[in-house]
């Protein structure tokens, strides 16, 4: 029997739909029915590795997890990751499919039905229910011909639509209102209702405005949602939050904020943590205790851009000094003494210099790795997984030990590089971190009451799913899903 779906699409991309969508999994989880979530095109630069060796958006992952299954690249079959302001690589079904520009990708994605459809029917026969989220809005007229994530989407697998709004950006009854205008007739008669996200104060305030757009639009309003604080991976943003360190925390952690920074939720630990301030940083970098250049997804670009903006030689400086640099992945390799790309993998520079911080040297290759490993540092254990294009060369003392034995990584003296993600995730790793920079500042690391990572993940999954059931009228939801509506 095929499962029964509903599609949340938004008025514009940062709507808060990913969310709501992993709050909508959790909810019919906690009702007992075995749910899966779908995104058929994905534009992100945060993403993960699936059990069985695949890349998937982060975003769905998420999901996944709210639903309580295991994260599966049918969930996301088309992942584009950006490369340059007019191309990226191209990902299907978990496996990269080539580098597209735009317009490439626009002439060539009409190919790629087929693919998400045995995606969708194939998840549709193991699920009771699939929750579908578009992506952007479905009222980018400049992109309805060949759409295959919004209202394209929703015809060909018969879902019925949720049109969610953000009122905290402003504006959100023109949000509506103008996405209903633009959209064709049959298109409209697949919205079943609406709602309101991200609010803040007295929701009684806007009942003249709910009356109205209700009759406007000939839609019901279903919930005004509100601006829920829950710390779960929001989006699939192509960049991180912009954040200072916080002033009552005393160790200062600097996260360079790259151009083409990937997979920046490998830190979200430590900003969790009651020790640590972090702060994404993209001009001058201060004193921290702490530097870490995260993955990329253009690591010579990149490369090229902290050389330009001078942070490189603030970097060096600091390294000299004393002040530890840790490189994750792409980060890890700009630490090295050289960087080949005799392919083309990352553009026309066959050769560049590394910051020469570490004893390694990187050659780009064609073939992705992808894959979760465990490994141990220092008497702990690291679940983590690798994306990442190319292999490195390090001479001198591994980062960590892999379970089978191989080395992974390089430190030397003051700066370290591997290419494990999720290396924090386990909390054991973020308090030894923790403990060992106030040791190196000279302040007590006192023993402080912490949460099982996982366990506090789970807990944020109940928070959103109560705060989002609370807030809609989930009869009228199950109206939807059910066809009744």
């Amino acid at each position: 029997m095929s499962a029964k779906c509903i599609m949340v699409q938004g008025t514009m991309s940062g709507a808060g739909k990913s969310l709501l969508c992993a709050a909508l999994c959790r909810v019919f989880r906690q009702d007992g029915y075995r749910v899966a979530p779908f995104k058929s095109q994905n534009m992100a630069l945060n993403s993960g590795v699936t059990r069985d060796g695949r890349e998937m958006g982060r975003a769905q992952i998420v999901q996944a997890e709210a639903a309580g299954i295991e994260p599966d690249a049918r969930m996301n079959p088309i992942l584009l990751k950006p490369s340059s302001d007019v191309g990226s690589q191209v990902i299907v079904n978990g496996v990269v499919r080539g580098q597209m520009t735009a317009a490439e990708f626009f002439s060539y994605k009409k190919q790629l039905i087929p693919d998400i459809l045995d995606a969708y029917r194939n998840l549709a026969a193991e699920y009771d229910v699939i929750v579908i989220e578009g992506a952007g809005s479905p009222a980018e007229i400049n992109l309805r011909e060949n759409d295959i994530v919004n209202m394209g989407l929703a015809e060909l697998v018969d879902a019925p639509v949720l049109l969610v709004g953000d009122i905290d950006r402003g504006g959100v009854f023109a949000q509506l209102y103008g996405t209903v205008a633009l959209l064709e007739e049959a298109e409209r008669a697949r919205i079943r209702g609406m709602i309101i996200n991200k609010f803040r104060g007295d929701v009684g305030l806007l009942a003249p405005g709910l009356r109205q757009i209700e009759e406007r639009t000939r839609l019901p309003v279903l919930g005004v949602v509100p601006y829920l604080r829950v710390d779960l991976d929001d989006e699939d943003s192509l960049a991180p939050r912009l954040t200072a360190a916080a002033a009552d925390k005393p160790i200062d952690v600097a996260v360079i904020r790259l151009p083409h920074i990937s997979n920046f939720t490998d830190f979200a630990p430590l900003e969790a943590h009651p020790l640590l301030g972090v702060r994404y940083v993209e001009r001058r970098l201060g004193s921290p205790d702490l530097v870490i250049l995260p993955g990329t997804k253009s690591t010579v670009a990149d490369l090229l851009w902290l050389r330009e903006s001078g942070l490189e030689t603030e970097i060096l400086r600091l390294a000299e000094r004393g002040t530890p640099i840790l490189g994750v992945c792409g980060g890890y390799q700009m630490l090295g003494e050289s960087l080949r790309d005799p392919d083309g993998v990352e553009g026309a520079l066959r050769d560049l210099r590394g910051m020469g911080l570490l004893p390694c040297e990187t050659v780009f290759a064609p073939e992705k790795t992808l894959t979760r490993v465990r490994a141990s540092a220092g008497g702990v254990t690291i679940d983590g997984y690798e994306i990442h294009m190319g292999a490195t060369q390090a001479r001198g003392e591994p980062f960590c030990r892999l379970e089978d034995g191989r080395p992974d990584g390089c430190r030397a003296g003051n700066v370290c590089g591997t290419y494990l993600h999720g290396l924090f995730d386990r909390g054991e790793v973020t308090d030894r971190l923790a403990a060992w920079l106030c040791k190196r500042k000279g302040i007590p690391a006192l023993p402080l009451p912490r949460e099982d990572r996982r366990a506090y993940r789970e807990r944020q999954y109940d928070l959103l799913a109560d705060g989002v059931r609370s807030a809609l009228d989930m009869d009228a939801v199950y109206r939807v899903l059910e066809g009744r509506a």
